[in-house]
Formats: C-alpha cells, sequence, structure tokens
C-alpha cells in the first residue's frame, strides 16, 4: 500500500474534522449523569477516582464513600486529604466479604454507608457522589436493588453519580447514562504479583 502524501492527510483530516463538528452541533444537552463501571478487569475504581480527581481540578465537590475497602491504607486517600474543602472521602467497609465473614454486620455496614450515600446526593453541596463498590452489596442483597435505583434517579438534575463494582445489576444498568465494562484480559495476580502500593490502592 503506497503512503499517503502530507496533502492526502491533510484533506482527509479536514473531512474528518467536519464530519466531527457537524456531530458536535448537535450534542447541546448538559445533565447530571448516572455513571456505571462494571466487569471483571481491573480499573473500576481507578477510572471513577480518575473522575473524582478531574472534578476537584475544576473546583467541584465530591463525595466518595466506599462500601468494601476501608480496612487498609489508599493512596486516594492521602491525595484527598489534601483537598479537605473538595473532597469527603469516606471508606466505610471492613473489606472483602471472605474476610469479614459476617453477614449481618455485612449488611448494617452496607445500609450506613448507603445512608451517607443518600444524604450527599441530597446534599446541593456536592457536584458528584462515587458509590465504590456498591454493586458488590447489590450483588449479595445487602441492600434492596430497587431501593438503590429509586434513589440514584431521583437525584437532582446536575448531580453526577459514579456506581462501581462487578455485577451490576440489570435494573442499574438500565437506568444508567454511561455503562463501562471492564473487560479481564490479563493480571499479574494470575502469575503470584501480589497488589501493590501505587496500582492497587
Amino acid at each position: 500500500m503506497a503512503e499517503r502524501t502530507d496533502e492526502q492527510h491533510n484533506e482527509k483530516m479536514k473531512k474528518k474534522q467536519a464530519a466531527h463538528e457537524k456531530i458536535m452541533a448537535n450534542k447541546t444537552i448538559e445533565k447530571g449523569l448516572l455513571i456505571v463501571h462494571t466487569g471483571k478487569g481491573k480499573g473500576k475504581t481507578t477510572a471513577a477516582l480518575g473522575m473524582v480527581v478531574r472534578a476537584i481540578g475544576h473546583g467541584r465537590k465530591v463525595g466518595v464513600v466506599q462500601f468494601v475497602k476501608g480496612a487498609m491504607t489508599t493512596g486516594e486517600k492521602a491525595v484527598f486529604d489534601a483537598f479537605p474543602a473538595n473532597v469527603e472521602f469516606r471508606p466505610m467497609g471492613e473489606g472483602f466479604t471472605w474476610d469479614t465473614q459476617d453477614r449481618a454486620r455485612d449488611i448494617a455496614l452496607a445500609r450506613t454507608a448507603w445512608e451517607e450515600v443518600k444524604r450527599m446526593i441530597a446534599d446541593p453541596s456536592y457536584d458528584m457522589v462515587l458509590a465504590d463498590e456498591l454493586n458488590i452489596v447489590l450483588r449479595y442483597d445487602y441492600l434492596p436493588v430497587d431501593e438503590v435505583v429509586e434513589a440514584l434517579t431521583a437525584r437532582a438534575p446536575m448531580k453526577h453519580v459514579i456506581v462501581t463494582g462487578r455485577n451490576a445489576p440489570d435494573a442499574l444498568v438500565e437506568a444508567a447514562d454511561l455503562v463501562t465494562e471492564m473487560t479481564l484480559i490479563k493480571h499479574p495476580f494470575r502469575s503470584g504479583v501480589k497488589a501493590q502500593a501505587g496500582i492497587e490502592f
């Protein structure tokens, strides 16, 4: 295949630019989004925390509630502690369900964390709320899916909410504006590499 000349490349880019501008001219709606990160692949929380950092950069206020994490020190907590006016960071879990081995306590903690999420959603000072690993507690029926979806869809029109975790329930996926499924292709854990600071926490 012959290489394109600079002139051919420039002509192709002009056509792409015109097509992009035409598409963008119709995108005029601004609204709060319900965002779901799910799937077996790594990166659900990482991507959500990236959005939190982006919001901080725009001077927005964000609430972060972690449903599972909380039993360990994470790098994100150290960063968010430096922005107390912009982020309320609440790790409210006690670790994975196979570590806690106390269903009644896990349910009580999930309810407490969910009440915190609802408080943040109802508070107009928060522009964004992250419910990290909420999908896990929904999968184990620690909270009723209908109650959660109803509260998330009844939020203020400009409020962004992000929900992470594997196995997002169908009702949540249906209600969401943006759903991303992280697909596992390769992970170092399978080769005996443990979770590492700066990568997993």
